[in-house]
Order: structure tokens, then sequence, then C-alpha cells
């Protein structure tokens, strides 16, 4: 399936930040950034990536921040007339 056609089906860009506590030295944090197209408002994609994490891997998970696009819109480019100069 084509990324306009999952966006078409109602899928949109998802991101997002993962913090963990680290295995050997659980007062720090880490941040892990993860990014897919993804259905709203159930988010199934990020589900099953945070479930294959909480079995597999080490690091027990502190928090999830989620972002997603807002719309389907093409990229947009400007054109700007500045000169720029580098020595």
């Amino acid at each position: 399936m084509t990324l306009y056609e999952l966006q078409v089906r109602g899928y949109r860009l998802t991101t997002a930040e993962i913090i963990y506590r680290l295995p050997d030295h659980p007062a720090l944090l880490q941040s892990f950034v993860w990014q897919k197209f993804d259905l709203p408002p159930d988010f199934p994609e990020l589900r099953k990536f945070l479930e294959f994490w909480s079995h597999n891997i080490d690091g027990k998970l502190h928090s999830v921040n989620v972002k997603q696009s807002s719309r389907t819109a093409p990229n947009r480019v400007r054109h700007v007339k500045h000169p720029l100069t580098l020595h």
C-alpha cells in the first residue's frame, strides 16, 4: 500500500518520543524516537511496537510523548531571492 493510500484511509505520520530507563543505571533516562504512519486515535502500530519493547527490550518504559501530522498536504517549497556567501 502506498503512503497516499494510507493517508486517504486516515493514517497520519506519527512520531513518538519514548523515554526509558537504562537497564544498568535505572536512575538515568534515555530517549528514543519512533516514527511511522499510524491510525489515530488507537495507534495500532505504536501499540504493537510498545508491546514488542516491553517483552524484548530490557529498558523499562518511563513515558511516551506522541505527536502526529494533522492533515494530508503536499510538501511546501518556497523560492527565496536572497544571495548567500560562504567564506
